[in-house]
């Protein structure tokens, strides 16, 4: 998804649609998937129509009903995110909630997109054995693809002709960290291009050998102590899950401690103005978001007016500035972090730590 994410951002044009909605993984309930989609690429045609050159609203109303058509629902996840330009026109399934809406702008909404990403609940669990490995990735309790190429991940070509070797204790040892030393190089080439935590799930003996030749250990954050490598992975991960979870409420604490330590040295800011100059000036390190936060505005010279909800779709209304936000603060090297509300309603669900 870090892939798409790069694509998206580099795409800029007259006009950029954007479809997000909620899907469903199984029957009955994915056959209203279809319905919902053709009803929001209806109401995105009817403000392409009312808002652009009708020719030029056509051809782009007729790429976008051809990426619609092309959709098989039997595959969804959580949710999905279309994306229509002139020269563009590409669909991602995320297993993640988001708000059913259409954005029509010069750039795509990518918002949901960097929350799937960065998203504290998303996750990598390793099924490490001592012959075959697994890989897959989830989002709280539930799968979100089990990853392929170079996994599943076997130990074909690693062996040794000593017998002698093969029947002592530190040669057999040898050999097993050798084989996940090659898994964790494997797991890093995935890792490269979706970064996110690990855990292991294999039996106590394994893990010791792993984390002895792993190269970032930091990014193991739990340990389920079973062999589950012939199991589905819809029955792993709800055991993975609640182990997870606790390591990232951990963690979700740790970082609201960096904000609060932020706020007694004066690197801190919540006013939506202020943050938009620090972060446009390349000086916001993290940005902290709350969960399910949107926002339109109106920009007026780098100065932001804020709108209600319900006039999003105006004309000259940014329909989400902490999208705008997020992307800007992307560009200069910051991060962000999405929060629950509960976690961030001292800070009415928006604020930014700054480099100095």
């Amino acid at each position: 998804m870090n892939d798409t994410l790069k694509t998206l951002k580099d795409v800029q044009s007259e006009c950029c649609i954007t479809i997000i909605l909620n899907t469903h993984r199984t029957k009955p309930d994915n056959k209203r998937d279809p319905i919902l989609l053709k009803n929001l690429a209806k109401e995105a045609e009817e403000r392409l129509l009312n808002d652009y050159d009708k020719r030029f609203a056509r051809n782009l109303v007729e790429k976008m009903n051809k990426l619609v058509d092309s959709i098989d629902h039997q595959f969804n996840l959580e949710s999905m995110a279309l994306f229509i330009s002139e020269g563009f026109a590409e669909y991602v399934r995320m297993p993640i909630a988001v708000e059913d809406r259409v954005t029509i702008d010069s750039t795509f909404a990518t918002r949901d997109i960097v929350r799937a990403i960065h998203q504290q609940e998303a996750y990598y669990v390793l099924v490490l054995s001592r012959d075959v490995v697994r890989l897959i990735e989830a989002s709280n309790d539930k799968v979100a693809q089990e990853v392929g190429k170079p996994f599943p991940f076997d130990k074909k070509g690693l062996y040794t002709t000593d017998k002698l070797q093969m029947t002592m204790n530190q040669g057999s040892d040898n050999l097993i960290e050798e084989f996940f030393n090659r898994v964790d190089k494997a797991f890093h080439t995935v890792w490269e291009k979706n970064p996110l935590p690990v855990l292991v799930c294999t039996e106590e003996r394994n893990l010791h050998h792993y984390l002895k030749v792993a190269d970032k250990k930091h990014l193991v954050i739990g340990h389920l102590n079973k062999n589950r490598l012939d199991e589905k992975a819809h029955h792993i991960i709800p055991e993975a899950w609640p182990i997870v979870h606790e390591a990232n409420i951990e963690r979700n604490n740790q970082r609201i401690a960096e904000l609060k330590t932020a706020v007694g040295t004066g690197k801190f800011l919540s006013d939506f103005n202020h943050i938009w100059q620090a972060i446009h000036g390349g000086r916001g390190q993290t940005l902290f978001v709350q969960r399910g936060y949107f926002q339109p505005a109106i920009l007026n010279d780098g100065v932001i007016e804020l709108v209600p909800l319900e006039q999003a779709n105006q004309p000259n209304v940014v329909d989400d500035i902490i999208d705008e936000m997020i992307e800007a603060n992307m560009l200069f090297g910051g991060d962000v972090v999405f929060l629950p509300e509960e976690l961030l309603k001292d800070f009415q669900g928006l604020a930014l730590v700054t480099r100095y």
